[in-house]
């Protein structure tokens, strides 16, 4: 197998994983278990999970005072974008909610342009107007009415969440700390954000004996989180982070295929074509450099 195709491959699996988040948490709070509860299994084990392979393969785990003092806030932020999504799926359709999340590449080139001065082009500002009128498309909602209000700001604060962390961690000193390391130490501070919100554990909703119960604990903590992060490195590596971007647009595809297929979510003409709109948007947005370089070789 070509590097090309292996990158590929992976960065399919990463988004695929990645984009079944509602799969598991739905079920879990189908089951009784609260937000934070999930969350706490879903970062706790994780990073136990990430930490163990990475000592197991001889890596290490060290960071240095000024590497931790930039994680630890990372690691929070980290943990906002995800309580803030995982709580909009309470509010509205797990499938719209994704599609909505998937504009934070756009926020990071609103906040470059804002906070660092990078010039923003024609095309990025084209591709914000044709991403609001799609997320005005899913804000209508279906036939039963208007999107949640509260749904929608929800998922928009976990977009900006992110968005926030990827410019951070881009310029911070985590830009030296090795990416899987990094990671283990942003979910180890998720975990800690989560056990604080349930009070310490005394309030975490325990994990029911069923296998069933389990298997969604152990779904949520490996499948969209430690899965994704294994292959997307993979994929970067291989076929860079451009090309690794652009498969990413099949995250929310992959969401709303399981919210209508498991849960019975509505997919309407509407919301797929809102859905669409946010995707090519964020597609050409993140497209940006290789379209400019496929010019530039065209005039030579």
């Amino acid at each position: 197998m070509s590097n090309q195709l292996k990158g590929a491959a992976c960065g399919v699996v990463a988004a695929v994983t990645y984009g079944t988040n509602p799969l598991f948490s739905l079920n879990l709070y189908a089951r009784g278990m609260d937000v934070e509860s999930v969350l706490l299994y879903r970062f706790a084990i994780a990073a136990l999970v990430l930490g163990a392979a990475l000592l197991l393969s001889g890596r290490s785990l060290a960071v240095s005072r000024r590497q931790l003092a930039a994680l630890v806030p990372a690691g929070v932020v980290f943990a906002m974008s995800s309580q803030t999504l995982y709580q909009s799926f309470l509010y509205m359709d797990a499938g719209v909610a994704c599609s909505i999340l998937f504009i934070y590449p756009i926020l990071v080139a609103v906040i470059m342009t804002l906070f660092f001065h990078e010039k923003a082009s024609l095309l990025t500002y084209g591709c914000i107007a044709v991403a609001t009128a799609g997320i005005a498309m899913l804000y209508k909602g279906d036939d039963s009415g208007a999107l949640s209000t509260v749904g929608l700001l929800l998922v928009a604060a976990s977009s900006l969440c992110y968005a926030v962390y990827i410019v951070g961690v881009d310029h911070s000193a985590l830009r030296t700390v090795p990416s899987a390391r990094m990671t283990f130490w942003v979910l180890a501070s998720g975990a800690v954000v989560f056990f604080a919100l349930t009070g310490f554990g005394l309030h975490a909703s325990p994990i029911g004996a069923d296998a069933a119960s389990v298997a969604n604990v152990l779904g949520v903590a490996l499948v969209p989180t430690v899965i994704p992060i294994l292959f997307i490195n993979i994929a970067i590596k291989n076929v860079g982070p451009t090309y690794s971007a652009i498969i990413g647009a099949l995250e929310p595809v992959t969401a709303l295929v399981i919210g209508a297929a498991v849960f019975g979510e509505q997919v309407t003409g509407r919301i797929l074509l809102g859905a669409s709109m946010i995707l090519v948007a964020v597609t050409l947005v993140v497209a940006r450099p290789l379209l400019r370089r496929v010019a530039l070789h065209g005039r030579r």
